[in-house]
């Protein structure tokens, strides 16, 4: 059955018309007028009935199907995915239970964008699950076997890392890998050098564990080898998106890097950060493709599928996986087995390949419009790759008080300050475009920029 729904176009609202249409039609299927099944006009008799050009809905069509809205059938149209509203059980639970920061726009990095209602390869995964009877006892220490054999081929084929099932362990996301990495390989009073600016849980994981922090700066291509003292004996690094800034170090430094690791017999940890999401730039190697022996490679599904998974992965040599996973067979710390073999199978049907795809249209967009918006107020940085960019403000900018005044607004975003610690440097926003819906974004961005106005 095909659907026709009344809808609006405000010339003068100042928000994109296609983003006018995509919100009209996701609000129509979040209140049951438009169903699953339900089959949508040709974006050719929409662009007529709306007396708009055809890229117009067009774009709209695009945008709905990459968040998952919307599906197309060869040969037989567009249709309303299965999809389920929420119910007023949960908005009443939601109520109930107040939340000071719901009704704020995020506009914080490091979350992807997570649609309101899951699509069929979710579903999917989920459903081969529930198939399966749980393991007869307690589960493998490094993880599920053929979990490990598809993460090394996913590795392998995605971030060049030439590694069998032998050199991956299951981890609970990166921070999780992390410390499970200190506390097997690192004594209290031991130095590990961090970028600085750099990431607030990587310098709380070395403070937990009693570490002797050592900051390191980092420009516009990321971490300054050449600032590395040889007394380090173990360096966190985030080669792929350097968190805040956003640099990506170049093969040139990587391979300076591995060539100091080896000389002073350092440990490089590399938080493979925002790896996923590049534009317009070739992928380059992961640290861990250099020397495996050296480099342990923490990965996540953090800003590809949802943090709230809680899982990810370690790739390191064969020796300190089994060391590892020792430690590990006695303390019981790693991933349930449901989580496990839902992850298999979404690596098993593609799925985890069809998301990164889908979020790369989607946060390219985005990424164009949040630079454009924000150009005319600072230094934009760090766009080439990732889930944020970084603005960098003038000098006499006091950065936390524009995110006050921000979120005061309604909108939260992170000043860059509070990433230093004892490099100085310019103030600036660390601004995400992953997480709130398209239209949702250009809302944020407009509050923002007239806070940052003066306005």
């Amino acid at each position: 059955m095909q659907s026709s729904l009344p809808l609006l176009i405000d010339r003068a609202s100042g928000v994109p018309l296609h983003l006018q249409v995509a919100e009209q039609f996701r609000a129509a299927v979040m209140d049951g007028r438009l169903q699953a099944g339900h089959r949508l006009p040709s974006t050719r008799d929409l662009a007529r009935d709306l007396s708009v050009s055809r890229s117009v809905t067009q774009a709209a069509y695009d945008q709905l199907h990459a968040e998952g809205w919307i599906e197309g059938r060869t040969g037989a149209g567009t249709f309303v995915t299965d999809v389920v509203p929420l119910q007023p059980a949960v908005r009443r639970r939601a109520a109930h239970r107040p939340d000071a920061d719901a009704q704020l726009l995020t506009l914080r990095p490091g979350i992807p964008y997570i649609a309101p209602t899951p699509d069929p390869g979710w579903r999917r995964a989920w459903r081969e699950v529930s198939t399966q009877s749980p393991p007869r006892g307690y589960d493998d220490a490094p993880g599920l076997p053929a979990l490990r054999a598809a993460l090394a081929d996913h590795v392998a084929r995605v971030r060049g890392i030439a590694c069998g099932p032998e050199n991956v362990l299951v981890t609970n996301g990166t921070v999780h890998g992390l410390r499970l990495l200190l506390t097997v390989t690192r004594e209290a009073g031991d130095r590990i050098g961090i970028e600085d600016p750099g990431y607030l849980n990587a310098v709380a994981a070395a403070r937990d564990h009693r570490l002797e922090i050592v900051d390191v700066p980092v420009d516009e291509d990321g971490l300054q080898v050449v600032e590395l003292a040889d007394d380090v004996d173990a360096v966190y690094v985030t080669p792929s998106h350097q968190y805040p800034l956003g640099g990506r170090l170049p093969v040139a430094r990587r391979n300076e890097l591995v060539r100091w690791a080896r000389r002073t017999g350092s440990l490089l940890i590399e938080d493979d950060y925002d790896s996923e999401f590049r534009y317009d730039v070739a992928p380059l190697p992961a640290l861990a493709q250099l020397d495996l022996e050296r480099v342990v490679h923490l990965g996540t599904l953090s800003k590809t599928l949802s943090p709230a998974l809680r899982l990810g992965w370690l790739v390191a040599s064969e020796a300190m996986v089994d060391r590892l996973a020792a430690f590990r067979a006695n303390s019981g710390d790693w991933p349930a087995w449901p989580m496990q073999a839902a992850l298999l199978a979404m690596l098993r049907d593609g799925y985890l390949d069809r998301v990164v795809r889908r979020g790369r249209r989607l946060y390219a967009e985005r990424r164009t419009h949040t630079c454009e918006v924000l150009a005319p107020y600072g230094q934009v940085i760090g766009q080439d790759a990732g889930l944020h960019i970084t603005l960098l403000l003038s000098c006499n900018t006091d950065d936390r008080r524009i995110a006050a005044a921000a979120r005061e607004a309604g909108v939260v975003v992170a000043p860059l300050s509070e990433y230093r610690r004892s490099i100085p440097g310019p103030p600036g926003l660390v601004i995400g475009y992953a997480t709130p819906s398209t239209s949702d974004l250009h809302r944020a961005l407009t509050v923002l920029t007239g806070v940052l106005s003066g306005r």
